[in-house]
């Protein structure tokens, strides 16, 4: 007898929800177009099918196939663990306009450089407008093959022609096919136009690179299910008005999952930044008050980072002071403003307070609470802070200075690039050569160390 059909024949293909009849809209997670009907289960069969390679023992699988090559774009490379690997999945996603197609043209004209076949598919663009920013970043080789399709067996076809080892859609919600249901960029479409090209990968040893638009809250757009087909999901980043870019990898099967690559936006595009501190700093003539530099860590990357704060006179008596802030949470900043007038008397009611960090750079981590501190103090007195001197700490409600992770290592960082001093919680125990460690276990006590209270 045949299977009797589900009692809720609609689900949504985001997170399971089920209905009886089909809606528009997931009633769960809100989702526009996933709910798809599923058909009558099917008794599985048991009968042995065909094998498309012997099992063998682990120790004897060749690594050959599996070795990376470099891509051409040292930050890139650091990310992904080494390079390019034969037959890997990669999806890149990012807000419109920060940089993605401009950024794997140039991976794909370093790779074509270097040997390694390339084809390049646009399917927002056309081949003339490709080309012209290709002559724009001097990403012209006859090794990378260029072509606008927005047709799955387009592509293949093209795939088949041109037999590259390093294959680019941008992006996979411009592609199609007519043999799947769903409007073009639907989650039907998505999700099986992706599995069709990460099978092609793995059938031909090919590496793809998948460009993925993003939604409004900055999560990548279409089926969940797409970030498990590939094997590499990177995150491209970026404020408009910053030169600065930052690739993060959210999973990733070769390598660490944590890495950060720096990335500097110009006239001639996007160039790896090895030492990208510059960025977030700047060299003053004189010390000044209200300037503070701390020691980030992206990831497992550090990176120096200069806090700059401006306390206003005191308001009228009626007046509302303001409290803004640029590249840092708003709420944790004023949580240090009141540890640091209640706890170290510095005095700022009625008086406003502007702080920001340098060079367009977003800190959302704790250690950076010390350097505020430290800053606004400074801008408060009128009295500027050595120099050559870096703080780091997360500040308590009861003053405290908590340790952070990774102390030794941000502590390593300043050295390399001159600073003679750090401040940084009691208990770290931390000796590098070549800088002074400063020891605090309240802020009252950090503001008298370094002479400014």
């Amino acid at each position: 007898m045949a299977k009797a059909a589900p009692k809720d024949p609609f689900r949504c293909v985001e997170c399971g929800w089920t209905a009886n009849k089909w809606v528009g809209r997931c009633g769960e997670c809100q989702a526009w177009g996933s709910v798809e009907e599923v058909a009558a289960p099917k008794r599985l069969s048991l009968v042995a099918g065909t094998v498309t390679s012997p099992a063998r023992p682990i120790g004897e699988v060749s690594l050959e196939k599996a070795t990376a090559r470099s891509s051409g774009v040292s930050e890139l490379d650091r990310v992904l663990g080494g390079g390019l690997v034969p037959g890997a999945a990669i999806l890149l996603a990012g807000e419109p306009g920060v940089g993605k197609s401009t950024l794997l043209l140039s991976v794909a004209s370093e790779s074509a450089r270097s040997g390694i076949t390339s084809l390049y598919i646009s399917g927002e663009e056309s081949a003339s407008q490709v080309r012209l920013r290709a002559q724009r970043l001097n990403a012209i080789d006859p090794n990378l093959w260029l072509a606008a399709e927005n047709e799955l067996s387009a592509v293949i076809a093209h795939v088949d022609q041109v037999k590259p080892e390093l294959l680019i859609i941008d992006s996979i919600q411009t592609i199609v096919s007519a043999a799947v249901d769903g409007s073009p960029g639907g989650v039907t479409q998505v999700r099986e136009i992706a599995a069709a090209l990460i099978r092609i990968a793995k059938e031909r040893n090919i590496t793809v690179v998948l460009v993925g638009h993003v939604t409004k809250d900055g999560s990548i757009a279409g089926p969940r299910i797409l970030e498990h087909l590939v094997d590499v999901v990177l995150n491209f980043e970026g404020e408009r008005h910053s030169r600065l870019r930052l690739i993060r990898a959210i999973k990733n099967r070769f390598g660490a999952s944590d890495e950060v690559g720096c990335f500097d936006m110009n006239e001639q595009g996007i160039t790896s930044l090895i030492d990208p501190t510059g960025l977030f700093t700047t060299r003053h003539s004189e010390p000044v008050p209200g300037t503070c530099v701390t020691v980030a860590l992206e990831g497992r990357r550090p990176l120096l980072a200069e806090i700059q704060a401006l306390v206003g006179a005191p308001a009228s008596e009626f007046g509302n002071a303001r409290r803004v802030t640029s590249g840092l949470d708003n709420a944790r900043t004023a949580m240090t403003l009141a540890v640091l007038e209640l706890r170290a008397g510095v005095r700022l009611s009625g008086r406003e307070v502007y702080v920001a960090t340098v060079g367009g750079m977003k800190m959302n981590e704790p250690s950076a609470d010390l350097a505020v501190a430290l800053s606004v103090a400074s801008a408060a007195k009128g009295l500027a802070l050595p120099s050559d001197l870096v703080a780091i700490g997360e500040v308590g409600l009861a003053g405290e200075i908590r340790k952070v992770n990774g102390a030794l290592q941000r502590i390593q960082e300043a050295a390399r690039l001159g600073f003679k001093r750090a401040l940084i919680p009691i208990g770290s125990d931390i000796k590098v050569p070549g800088i002074e460690i400063m020891e605090v276990g309240r802020i009252e006590q950090a503001i008298s160390r370094v002479k400014i209270g």
